[in-house]
């Protein structure tokens, strides 16, 4: 019975992701549109199927958390080598979604933690396991925390440390535009925007600077200022900042894994 409930959410988790992936337009990021194109189709396809290499780690992820039954630095611990067997299972089928099996990793364990808690007790729980430092990791310091130290910015890490407040932020987006009359899909973009337009999201540190990050997040921002995706004025404000970021090659990568993260935690409502 825990075996099942166990790949449930690793299945849950998978699903919101290729939700994530599946959604359009995400400016600046691979969506179905790309499937037109001959790299981009590559690169789109190896996403999707790379995504459900995914299951086995998440599944395993939530089997050590309930056996374990406490966010205790052993827990920790042992959810990072199961990342890192799951990084290579998933580089093996295409490559990709490393920050969503950070962010989906420690929220299925979190959820397999509280079975019966909602988003915002998940959430919580998720931070108290990231707190421990994961002793088995790599003393290499990694890209992301490079630029974080770089640039003052929460990272991944801090991102989890705090709670997942982005991805807090992205529920109660999806709420709102749900509540004014807004599809699915157009919900989803907002919430897609809200966390671009405050994330200080690495990835975009790494290749574009603080300029590029200021650049993404003020459009972002200009497209919930017009009244979000389901307006006709923010419809061309997300038209807008979609070719733009195109043309300038910005992509704000960081962003998709906690859409990912907050879809998953949607369904705990």
């Amino acid at each position: 019975m825990q075996i099942g409930a166990d790949e449930a959410l690793a299945q849950t988790a998978v699903s919101a992701l290729t939700a994530q992936l599946a959604l359009a337009p995400k400016p600046g990021l691979p969506d179905p549109r790309d499937l037109a194109g001959a790299a981009g189709g590559r690169d789109h396809g190896s996403l999707r199927w790379s995504a459900k290499a995914l299951a086995p780690g998440l599944t395993a992820m939530a089997a050590a958390a309930r056996r374990t039954g406490e966010p205790t630095a052993e827990l920790r611990a042992e959810l990072g080598a199961i990342g890192r067997c799951a990084e290579h299972t998933v580089g093996r089928a295409g490559g990709g979604h490393r920050g969503a099996l950070w962010t989906l990793g420690l929220l299925v364990a979190a959820a397999a933690l509280t079975p019966e808690g909602g988003p915002e007790d998940i959430a919580l729980t998720a931070k108290r396991i990231a707190a421990h430092p994961d002793r088995r990791a790599p003393r290499r310091p990694s890209r992301g925390s490079t630029v974080s130290a770089t640039y003052g910015a929460a990272g991944a890490r801090g991102e989890a440390r705090a709670g997942f407040p982005h991805v807090r932020r992205a529920l109660t987006a999806l709420a709102a535009a749900r509540a004014s009359g807004a599809s699915e899909g157009e919900a989803r973009l907002d919430a897609l925007l809200t966390v671009m337009s405050t994330l200080q999201d690495t990835e975009l540190l790494h290749t574009a600077g603080p300029r590029g990050l200021r650049h993404v997040q003020s459009g972002a921002r200009a497209v919930l200022e017009a009244g979000g995706s389901a307006t006709p004025a923010g419809h061309t404000a997300l038209t807008t900042l979609d070719t733009d970021l195109t043309a300038r090659a910005l992509s704000p990568r960081g962003t998709a894994p906690l859409l990912s993260g907050a879809l998953f935690l949607d369904t705990r409502r």
